[in-house]
């Protein structure tokens, strides 16, 4: 894949320019990937090859290849050829438009029902905690100027979603319909509960509206506290109070108790992202670079 991946991203961008280069970055890959990386690099000296020490993760090896790009205009994209090269040229086109990010908008994608349901879900979902709108026809495949790239670069947090900070940083972005191709090879790492984490890390790291709900529910529980305290106070003047049975007391130490540690694992979450913040750990680690 990896030799038809270089293939065609050459065949595509010198219709734009001769001036270029191909960085290509292994994420603890289990296959054969850098060997393939290797190879290409021998041949063509305008393809760069980094291999991290480890997986670290699709968004740091993202960050990786950014930190690494010298060109003016950057595309990023995924290996397996869902992105399609030839959509490159388009992509320049309408960035020579006047914008400084555009972003490819699958209008076909080629996932499974489920995947297509799941993705719409979750995006949704995603947009109302982080408070930003997030587009499941939109991943990361698109061109970005070197100055929106420069500005994501700056932003060394530890947990990292290159389309949210894409979101964040702004300037003038704009969408392109783009075709989808299916996956030649493998399957996608992200599955159920990746996707899940994923979604964690991202509401973690760029909202607090988990932090603003537990607020706004315990003054709601408060309020309706007080209302049942009114009305057992009255109940308990005209003598129309009954011994209390065990099971709403039972239900209301679980109710109570579960919304308790549900708090404290919220906060907890937030206090130990915190944690991993203040380590100031590198993002990622290089075992190789050639060219």
């Amino acid at each position: 894949m990896v030799d038809k991946l270089v293939e065609k991203i050459i065949e595509n961008v010198t219709k734009i320019t001769e001036n270029f280069e191909i960085i290509l970055v292994e994420d603890g890959s289990p296959d054969n990937s850098w060997q393939k990386i290797e190879q290409n690099c021998q041949k063509n000296k305008k393809v760069k090859g980094i291999q991290l020490s480890r997986n670290f993760g699709q968004h740091y090896a993202i960050t990786t290849g950014l930190d690494h790009a010298k060109g003016e205009w950057i595309v990023v994209m995924d290996c397996d050829l869902q992105d399609r090269p030839e959509e490159i040229p388009h992509l320049y086109q309408k960035a020579q438009e006047g914008f400084d990010v555009v972003l490819a908008q699958r209008k076909n994608r080629q996932d499974n029902f489920f995947k297509k349901i799941f993705s719409f879900l979750f995006y949704k979902i995603l947009s109302y905690l982080t408070g930003t709108k997030q587009d499941p026809s939109v991943a990361n495949f698109g061109i970005y100027h070197q100055k929106v790239i420069e500005a994501v670069c700056q932003m060394r947090e530890s947990i990292r979603i290159f389309p949210v900070m894409v979101q964040w940083v702004g300037f003038r972005q704009t969408k392109l319909e783009v075709k989808h191709a299916a996956r030649e090879e493998g399957k996608s790492s992200y599955n159920f509960k990746r996707l899940l984490n994923l979604a964690l890390d991202i509401i973690l790291a760029y909202s607090d509206k988990p932090l603003r709900i537990i607020v706004k529910l315990g003054l709601m529980i408060s309020f309706l506290s007080f209302i049942f305290a009114f009305v057992f106070i009255i109940q308990y003047f005209l003598s129309m109070i009954t011994v209390a049975g065990y099971t709403s007391l039972m239900i209301s130490i679980w109710f109570f108790s579960g919304l308790i540690m549900m708090t404290l694992g919220i906060v907890g979450l937030y206090v130990g992202k915190i944690f991993q913040g203040v380590k100031n750990r590198p993002i990622y680690l290089i075992d190789k670079i050639i060219n």
